[in-house]
């Protein structure tokens, strides 16, 4: 999707902060550039809207040069968020959305839909908002805004600088789970700067770390946590946080036995099991133990009154799961990503082997820590050995 090539960005005081740059962003991908102060990070992003011209080699959008397309129009068909918001304080919430859609001779009716859209999606009723001003909201509300106003003209790739930094550690933390909840729906390729690892972590489908100009890694949070390309990333990534990390279980060692029924059982038996078991959702599985879905309680309820109604007539997909040979980490994030109580645990035939629940996650690894040589030691609010 957009491409680097042996880009150079030095100033005129002779400071050069990116040094023969090679990189590749996929479509569709967020990719946090991150390091410290200085390291060029945000002057690699901006030289993508062309806001920074670099000073040698090239930047291709789908193969396309960008040194050879109008600023002005590569600009409008590129998001940008920055940490400072810059909603236009005498222009209503509706209207500082619609801004961009309007510079690009949007039909009325057409920008007016989008904005609402936009609106509902970030969980603000446009009836409500869209007419108010941005000091008439708080400084998380204004930030979403600030988000979808990126969106608004539907741009393939959406730069963001930083966007919630300045916020409180709640409003950011929801912010971050907006985001990935958004990047689900909308599918863009985000470019994201931060310096904060935390934040990189949980939004990032991969990070590129940024010392001096140069790029020290590239790859995905799970792989930089588990083999970190030398002692710098080790040092910026925290010794706790790889401490943490090593100390996982495995997905064997703590899920739990699931609780099942035949897609044959009747729905007055399924309430019976489920009471006995105290579960509110059953997983259905054949006779090999395959797994065919699951049913909820409130399934059940819709459908009671049917009698000849068996589980199999209202049983749901099952959308997560997770195979038993992959990594705690994945399924931890999977659970904190999707905000599910359960995730079921399966074979590479489908079988289901068990789950891992809330509960069964504290326990585990609460005797998995109390169980580490040394003991426990509490630092700056994180259990490491």
């Amino acid at each position: 999707m957009i491409r680097f090539e042996n880009i150079v960005k030095t100033y005129e005081n002779g400071r050069t902060v990116v040094d023969g740059l090679n990189l590749h962003i996929r479509e569709g991908e967020i990719l946090v550039l991150i390091g410290p102060s200085g390291c060029g990070k945000t002057t690699t992003m901006k030289m993508i809207n062309r806001l920074v011209e670099p000073t040698k080699g090239k930047i291709f959008i789908k193969d396309e040069d960008i040194s050879k397309l109008d600023p002005v129009q590569l600009r409008r068909n590129i998001g940008y968020v920055i940490q400072n918001i810059g909603l236009l304080p005498h222009m209503t919430i509706a209207e500082n959305v619609a801004l961009v859609p309007k510079l690009k001779k949007w039909d009325k009716d057409a920008y007016i839909a989008r904005v609402n859209e936009l609106l509902r999606m970030v969980n603000l009723d446009p009836e409500v908002y869209g007419s108010r001003y941005p000091n008439e909201l708080s400084g998380g509300q204004q930030q979403r805004i600030g988000v979808i106003r990126a969106m608004a003209a539907d741009p393939p790739i959406i730069l963001m600088d930083e966007p919630f930094s300045a916020l409180d550690p709640i409003s950011r933390e929801q912010l971050q789970d907006e985001l990935v909840r958004l990047q689900e729906v909308i599918s863009k390729t985000i470019i994201f700067v931060t310096h904060d690892i935390d934040e990189a972590i949980k939004i990032a489908n991969r990070i590129c770390i940024v010392k001096d100009g140069n790029i020290v890694q590239v790859d995905t949070p799970e792989k930089i946590l588990r083999h970190p390309g030398n002692e710098f990333v080790k040092e910026f990534i925290g010794v706790n946080r790889l401490q943490k990390a090593e100390v996982l279980p495995s997905i064997r060692d703590i899920m739990a036995k699931p609780v099942t029924a035949r897609p044959s059982k009747g729905l007055a038996e399924a309430i019976v099991q489920m009471r006995k078991q105290k579960v509110d959702t059953l997983l259905i599985v054949d006779y090999k133990q395959k797994l065919l879905g699951k049913v909820s309680v409130w399934d059940i309820h819709n459908n009671f009154q049917k009698e000849e109604i068996l589980l199999k007539d209202v049983q749901n997909p099952v959308i997560h799961k997770i195979n038993v040979n992959q990594s705690l980490a994945e399924a931890l994030q999977i659970i904190s990503k999707h905000h599910i109580a359960y995730l079921p645990v399966v074979s590479e035939e489908n079988e289901l082997v068990g789950v891992i629940t809330r509960s069964s996650l504290v326990d585990v690894m609460a005797e998995r820590f109390q169980e580490v040589e040394g003991g426990l030691v509490i630092e700056e609010g994180a259990i490491v050995c």
